[in-house]
This record gives structure tokens, C-alpha cells and sequence, in this order.
């Protein structure tokens, strides 16, 4: 079952998927005439509150919940084997995906605000099972992404980031996956039954926080490696664009393999095309999409142009300089043997990162599982949603995740389907 899962996988997430979601970013970026210009304003939407919005999320709530969900292991473990595989031109191409995805992410949260419902509580919902169901007009169609959805949260947004989280651990102190286990389920569960501000308010509080942190350990190993920072500009340009054959460190690598795995890496790590920022890009309660529309786009910005870019650079120019720290390293591990550089112990400090960036993931895909339920259940439903949730965040911990991933990984292009029908459908209604 996982070689036929591994397969079907390799196929969607190959021609098919990079197709459809590179076209939709290149897409929207014409017929919007690049939203992407509006980067500067859209960040200082963002930290501006709206005046007369008090229901629901805020703007830069939303936005961080969304990072929440996306910013993580894909950042740090994902950049890893994109270069290791796809060479460094691969960061270039991802790069270029980040940018472009702005549009899309742009369009499908304009679309949710537009078809959000406004409940009795005053509160809004939203996302692309709304878009299908009231803009569409096809509730099944709705339903279906829906479960995809919830299926996801419990996959990529809980057990898989458990999961990660364990490992992380392990890197730096022998402790039991038990107590790992506990603890994640513990402290993820008194954020998740706190309720929707609850978790708002924690994502505000630690992705910042989180984001910065990571940011300024990057920065301090890129000035180590300033003598390498423009070869290794230089590099990942000149990757993107010819074939390199195996030296300083690198593996072989083509042009094709370069722009496969450095979109693949992109697409996959900010989830535009995908329509989970939308979920939360609908809860803000605004009466003006463009405005969520544009703080929602720079979820991709911070995600994929800064994240991803920081990390890739980190990875090449310290590869450069010291070629010899990557022996005994595995392809998933080169930011690894980046960070052993950084004093007080740099593996360690990555492992937090990477066990911190994996909790928020776990309380943000908690939201978008949650939205998920109650459009297709009722808000009855929800009490048993999060204990469900909380334990299999233990369960993740202590369990082997290779099926899950596979499943995950089917899951998650099995959403990019609906969503962009609904924005190709109703592109007409996007505006700018």
C-alpha cells in the first residue's frame, strides 16, 4: 500500500500538480497585473488594525495563523533536500514560485471573504468549501474538500508535526516519545480547547517571535559565510539555468531537476492553490476582501521569499566555506550541519526551532480542521474534533509516520483540485 500511495504521489505531485499550480500563480499574476507591487502595503496592512472590525480574528491574526500552519519543517527540512537534490538552482525556481504564488494566494482568500458567512455570534467562517457551496453552488463539492481537509489536519497538522517534534527531541536528549507525546498533546490542547481567539492570540504571540528568532540565526551564519554569500548567489543563479555537474559538495544536477524540486519545494511549503490560508484569510470578519486579500498574500511572502531564500543561502554558502562540515550528513540534514556553526550549541538551537515552528503548526491545522467540521458537522461537533485532535498528537509522537506521509502528501493534492476549479471558475469576480 505505501509503493502504490509513494507512486500515485510522484505522479500528482510531478507534471500534474506543478502544471496546474505553477499556471494558476503565473495566471493570476497577469490578470491581476501583479499584485505582488502591493508587498510594502499589504505588511503595513497587516500591523494596522481595522477600524469597526471587533468580530473574529484580526487581520494580522489571520496572517499568523496561516503562518502557523505553513512555517515549519518544509522551511527548514524541505529547503534541505531541495538544494541536496535539485542542486542549488533549485532555490532560485522556489523562490520564483513564492513570488508568483502570492497572486493565487491573493485571489483564493478574495474569494473567501467574499463567500464567508457571517454566523449568529457575530463571528465570520469561510474557506473554499464556501466558495463551492455558495459561489459554485455545489455543497458536495464542498463537503469533499471539507473532509479532505479534516483528514489533513489530523495528518500533516498533527500527527506528522507529533512526529517531528520527536524526532527533533532526539536529536539533543535521549527522552522517551511517551513523554513527548504528553507534553505536545498537553500544551498544543490548552491553546486548541481555548477556542478560536485562544488560538489567534497564540499564533499573534509565536510566530513572530518564532520567525525572528530563526531569521536572526540565519543572518548571524550568513555573516560568517559573508566571503561565500556572492559565490553562492552566484551559484544559485547559474544552477537555475544549466546543467552542473557534481563538485564543492554538490551532486550532479540539471536544469529540469533544478526547476522540479525548487517548485515542487515552493509549492508544497506555502500551500497557495491549496486554499487552507483562505480559511483563516475568511474568520478575520472584514467587509473588504482586498484588504484580507492582500495581508494574506504576504503569508507567502514571509514563507517562501524569506524563509525558504534565507535558508537555501545558509545551506549553499556553507557548503562553499566548509565543504567538509557536511560529511555524514543525510540531504534532509545540510541546514543541520549549517547551524553546528552558531555557538551554544547550534544543533540544539535548531531543534528548538524546529520543535517550536512544529507546535504552531499543530494549533494552526487544529483551526482549519476545525472550520472543516463544523461546515460539515455543526458546531456540535467540535468538542469531539478536539479531543480526537489533542490525542493523536500523542499517538504521532509515538508511532512510525512513513504511511501517513504518503497519505498526506495525496491528500494534499487532492485538495488543489476543487480549489482551483473555484478560482478559475469565479476569477471574474476577483478584484484588485
Amino acid at each position: 500500500m505505501l509503493s502504490i500511495l509513494e507512486r500515485v504521489n510522484q505522479f500528482l505531485w510531478g507534471f500534474p500538480l506543478l502544471l496546474l499550480l505553477a499556471g494558476a500563480h503565473l495566471y493570476f499574476t497577469i490578470k491581476l497585473r501583479f499584485p505582488q507591487k502591493y508587498t510594502i502595503k499589504a505588511i503595513r496592512l497587516s500591523v494596522t488594525p481595522e477600524k469597526g472590525n471587533s468580530s473574529g480574528l484580526s487581520g494580522f491574526a489571520a496572517l499568523a495563523t496561516t503562518l502557523a500552519a505553513t512555517l515549519g519543517t518544509g522551511n527548514i527540512i524541505g529547503v534541505s533536500t531541495a538544494v541536496a537534490i535539485g542542486g542549488p538552482g533549485a532555490l532560485f525556481w522556489c523562490w520564483i514560485t513564492g513570488i508568483l504564488g502570492m497572486a493565487t494566494c491573493y485571489a483564493e482568500c478574495y474569494l473567501s471573504v467574499l463567500f464567508s458567512i457571517r454566523k449568529k455570534d457575530g463571528t465570520c467562517v469561510g474557506g473554499p468549501m464556501y466558495v463551492l457551496e455558495e459561489g459554485l453552488h455545489s455543497r458536495p463539492l464542498g463537503m469533499v474538500y471539507a473532509a479532505c481537509v479534516v483528514l489533513a489536519a489530523f495528518g500533516v497538522g498533527c500527527t506528522t508535526q507529533s512526529s517531528s517534534i520527536t524526532e527533533a527531541v532526539h536529536t539533543v536528549l535521549p527522552v522517551s516519545p511517551h513523554l513527548i507525546g504528553i507534553l505536545a498533546a498537553v500544551t498544543a490542547g490548552l491553546v486548541i480547547l481555548g477556542g478560536v481567539r485562544s488560538i489567534g492570540t497564540f499564533c499573534s504571540r509565536m510566530v513572530p517571535a518564532l520567525g525572528f528568532f530563526y531569521i536572526a540565526c540565519c543572518l548571524y551564519l550568513l555573516f560568517l559565510n559573508r566571503d561565500a554569500l556572492l559565490p553562492a548567489c552566484s551559484l544559485i543563479v547559474e544552477s537555475a539555468f544549466s546543467p552542473r555537474v557534481a563538485a564543492g559538495g554538490f551532486i550532479g544536477s540539471t536544469v529540469q531537476s533544478a526547476a522540479r524540486y525548487g517548485i515542487a519545494r515552493g509549492l508544497f511549503t506555502n500551500e497557495a492553490g491549496i486554499g487552507t490560508a483562505a480559511i483563516a484569510a475568511a474568520s478575520s470578519g472584514t467587509k473588504d476582501p482586498r484588504r484580507q486579500g492582500l495581508i494574506s498574500m504576504t503569508a507567502v511572502f514571509w514563507d517562501t521569499v524569506v524563509m525558504c531564500a534565507v535558508t537555501g543561502l545558509v545551506i549553499v554558502s556553507n557548503i562553499l566555506k566548509n565543504p567538509a562540515s557536511i560529511a555524514g550528513y543525510s540531504s534532509a540534514s545540510l541546514t543541520t550541519a549549517a547551524f553546528t556553526f552558531l555557538p551554544l550549541g547550534g544543533a540544539a538551537i535548531l531543534s528548538f526551532s524546529l520543535v517550536a515552528f512544529a507546535l504552531t503548526t499543530l494549533i494552526g491545522w487544529c483551526y482549519y480542521g476545525e472550520r472543516a467540521v463544523e461546515y460539515l458537522f455543526g458546531n456540535q461537533s467540535l468538542v469531539s474534533y478536539h479531543l480526537c485532535y489533542i490525542v493523536m498528537i500523542y499517538i504521532g509522537a509515538v508511532l512510525p509516520m512513513d504511511l501517513v506521509w504518503s497519505v498526506t502528501d495525496l491528500i494534499n493534492a487532492l485538495m488543489v483540485f476543487p480549489s482551483c476549479l473555484a478560482l478559475f471558475a469565479l476569477r471574474k469576480k476577483i478584484r484588485i
